[in-house]
């Protein structure tokens, strides 16, 4: 799924030579649990956000993702292991590096793929090395960590895995920005708030691995040896989650990771997506458009903006052509308010901060926006309807009052204009000057990355200036309506106070 990309991010990694090091065989061919390690010093060290590499460095496993080698070793494999004949082959397409394509004719309403259980990974896997998976069970390590840590297990097995052939197609290099350096996204996504979504996600990540660290690998040298058991590689596996990893509805939710299946990219038109099908026992997709041969074949990897898209896949669908996007509106509680401590204390007895962000959509912005707009412009004499604001900008509330305060309503409407022209002026700040950012043409492994990622940004700041430039439309037009009507009403007012007169 990490595939899907637009055609000018597919343009541009034609010409990219390779960001990640070439296969090191000297690790662990044999296998941990063939070859117990010697057991190491138990004294763990934390690692931080700012001690990350940029980018992958020492994975070994894993391949380009425009390899279609491994790919057909890929599909070989799956063949071989149980996966009935399919409708689709991976090909190179236009949109992605790879992606299924039909092989024949197929009607809207088919349905595709059925891969196997036995051919999918989930929390209840068998583990090629059984100890390590023990201690992780022993532990009660959750879904996602659990299977992050599987995933490296099986892939330094090499050969000896059985999921060696599946491993091998997975990308070393997802581009989610799990993988920007903090320079870079202070650099290129300074103003989206998808930023600080990157890097709590990275921080999460982080401190995953530092507690598994500290409660487990450390303790357990012989099986999560250090020098596989990494940070580099934890965000490896993370990143293949991320981008890769489904719940099956008809599986109670679990989370599975979906060879074969993984491999079809994202579509914004299309609305089917994975799920376990009882009559045929298999995991499958029902199309909701018919595909002529060498068509690529689609699913919907959810309704998600173009920056969640960026967040965990690495690619942003062209401007204009994703129904669901979205961008995030920072609102703030003014310091100088003279009730600021109170209003800031009903946000918290909610989860709501001083700061709070809120999705601003082309068709319009939710109920807790303007709740929260209300509380922020609500002078002191409304002090009672505070926890009602405060309630509904959480969504917390169970009133089903339509929350409007008409004697506020223009300072709130106001508000949130001047909170959507602040942040297009540093989105207009970052497009302008795009054009001319300091590149180092002395690396062109570097060069090609920068390009890359500094136009996946100017593409999601396109989009979501795009959401704002609306919003702001929209704001001005319902002011000046407004601000009309009240002119409208004081000059009629004040026409009879003339005629009285």
């Amino acid at each position: 799924m990490v595939e899907a990309s637009g055609m000018r991010m597919m343009m541009m990694f034609t010409n990219t030579t390779t960001l990640i090091p070439a296969f090191n065989p000297t690790i662990h061919r044999t296998g941990l649990c063939q070859l117990p390690l010697s057991r190491r010093n138990n004294h763990v060290s934390v690692v931080s956000a700012t001690q990350t590499k940029p980018f992958m460095e020492t994975i070994p496993w894993g391949c380009e993702t425009d390899s279609l080698e491994s790919s057909s070793s890929l599909e070989k494999w799956l063949s071989e292991s149980g996966l009935p004949s399919q409708k689709m082959a991976i090909d190179k397409v236009d949109v992605g590096e790879r992606g299924l394509v039909a092989l024949n004719n197929i009607r809207k309403g088919e349905k595709l793929l059925f891969v196997p259980p036995s051919l999918v990974i989930t929390p209840d896997s068998e583990w090629s090395c059984p100890e390590a998976g023990e201690v992780l069970k022993k532990n009660s390590v959750p879904d996602w960590p659990l299977l992050a840590t599987y995933l490296i297990s099986e892939a330094s097995l090499m050969t000896s895995s059985r999921w060696f052939s599946y491993i091998s197609a997975l990308p070393r290099q997802p581009y989610s920005l799990l993988y920007w350096s903090q320079a870079e996204l202070d650099r290129y996504l300074e103003a989206s708030q998808i930023r600080e979504r990157a890097i709590e996600r990275t921080d999460n990540v982080i401190g995953t691995y530092n507690d598994m660290r500290a409660r487990i690998f450390s303790k357990y040298p012989d099986f999560f040896p250090e020098e596989v058991f990494n940070i580099e590689s934890f965000k490896w596996s993370f990143g293949i989650l991320f981008s890769r990893m489904v719940r099956l509805p008809s599986m109670d939710g679990k989370v599975a990771l979906v060879p074969w299946a993984d491999m079809l990219n994202h579509s914004c038109e299309v609305e089917t997506f994975l799920d376990y099908d009882k009559s045929t026992k298999g995991i499958v997709f029902t199309t909701d458009r018919p595909y002529q041969p060498g068509e690529q074949v689609f699913i919907s990897y959810g309704k998600k903006s173009n920056g969640e898209l960026l967040l965990s896949y690495g690619f942003v669908p062209k401007e204009g052509t994703n129904p669901s996007d979205s961008v995030e509106l920072s609102l703030s509680l003014e310091k100088s308010d003279e009730s600021y401590k109170e209003k800031l204390e009903l946000l918290k007895k909610y989860g709501l901060s001083g700061s709070q962000c809120f999705p601003l959509r082309v068709t319009g912005w939710p109920l807790e926006l303007m709740a929260y707009a209300y509380l922020a412009v609500s002078p002191s004499s409304m002090r009672g309807k505070f926890e009602e604001m405060a309630a509904a900008a959480s969504n917390k509330t169970t009133s089903k009052k339509d929350f409007r305060y008409p004697e506020i309503e223009e300072q709130a409407f106001q508000f949130i204009l001047d909170s959507c022209e602040s942040s297009i002026s540093k989105y207009n700040k970052f497009l302008q000057v795009s054009g001319s950012l300091d590149l180092d043409v002395t690396s062109p492994k570097q060069l090609n990355r920068r390009l890359f990622l500094k136009q996946l940004a100017v593409d999601l700041c396109t989009s979501e200036r795009r959401i704002l430039f609306r919003a702001q439309y929209i704001l001005r037009r319902r002011l000046r309506d407004m601000r009309t009507g009240e002119l409208k009403g004081l000059s009629i007012f004040n026409g009879f106070r003339k005629f009285f007169k």
